[in-house]
């Protein structure tokens, strides 16, 4: 299409799964009760380690940031998602998809540069135990945080950028269940492959780079408790370790897939399922993770129900 002829699209249709219309009302159901569930677990988690001295150590300020950082990175999408369940009219302006867009991915960066901060946490604590307490300071711990949300929050900038000078003339059903980049820029009319590859490049750096940090400090973590010649002493440094591990290994084994690749999109169906393992299991499944498998945060939360006269 000749530039001329361009009219520029200012608003897109996302279509989620249409394949389930006959089931709109229960799909709704569903998520707002995944979503209502992720919010509370993730508040009780960052509100116990808050609450609780005990807790007032580096791994768990990790861990209540990472519930913080959850709390944003879901309602980047999911009340859209659950709006579009109910409505007719599964719109959104173009402003506001460019918006959810970067408020998703910069969130999920912070994520990812965050998981890479708690695996460095645990990296200190077992391999150099006898110097953990003088290197991971409270003023390091600050200051890795705010490295984190400002590192994500600048993320995806450069993509947002280049996106919203694209040419979108039509059509402007986006076949995913919220604004993303591989399904938008299949929309534009016009050659997007430096899009593409940026995006390629981008995620590679940020994705592969955080997940082989993450990587290489479990390796080193594995040998060094290898060596611990006690059964008990290899359990307990093993526990410390495995909500983290089971967290990372969920989160990054969809994102990969999802993003590092030089293609804008593989099959529908394909994006959308790992888009929800992702955008809504990964966040439903953190509190349950790291409660279920950790004593201290269980023992944490049952003293606060008590003290608030939940439990007797």
């Amino acid at each position: 299409m000749k530039p001329g002829n361009w009219s520029q699209v200012t608003e897109f249709i996302i279509l989620g799964f249409p394949h389930l219309q006959g089931v709109q009302a229960f799909l709704f159901l569903l998520l707002l009760l995944i979503y209502l569930t992720t919010i509370l677990g993730n508040l009780l988690i960052f509100l116990v380690v808050c609450l609780d001295p005990r807790l007032h150590t580096p791994m768990y300020h990790f861990v209540s940031m990472l519930s913080l950082l959850e709390l944003g990175y879901t309602a980047a999408t999911i009340p859209k998602m659950l709006s579009n369940l109910l409505s007719e009219k599964k719109t959104i302006s173009f402003s506001g998809c460019l918006l959810q867009i970067y408020f998703f991915h910069s969130l999920g960066a912070t994520e990812c540069y965050l998981l890479t901060a708690m695996a460095y946490d645990r990296y200190l604590a077992i391999c150099q135990p006898l110097h953990y307490p003088t290197r991971m300071t409270p003023a390091l711990c600050v200051k890795i945080a705010v490295g984190c949300w400002l590192g994500g929050l600048a993320g995806p900038v450069a993509e947002i950028s280049l996106v919203s000078h694209l040419p979108f003339c039509g059509p402007n059903h986006i076949q995913h269940i919220f604004c993303d980049f591989p399904p938008v820029l299949s929309l534009a009319c016009t050659d997007t492959s430096i899009n593409v590859l940026v995006d390629f490049i981008i995620n590679s750096c940020k994705i592969l780079a955080t997940f082989l940090l993450i990587l290489s400090s479990y390796v080193q973590i594995i040998c060094t408790v290898l060596r611990i010649p006690s059964t008990a002493g290899k359990r307990k440094a093993f526990s410390t370790c495995a909500s983290h591990l089971t967290v990372v290994l969920i989160f990054y084994g969809s994102i990969l897939f999802m993003y590092v690749r030089l293609k804008k999109s593989y099959s529908l169906d394909y994006d959308r399922a790992l888009a929800v393992v992702y955008s809504v299991l990964t966040p439903f499944l953190n509190p349950f993770i790291y409660s279920l498998r950790n004593k201290e945060i269980k023992e944490a939360v049952r003293k606060q129900l008590k003290r608030t006269g939940i439990l007797e």
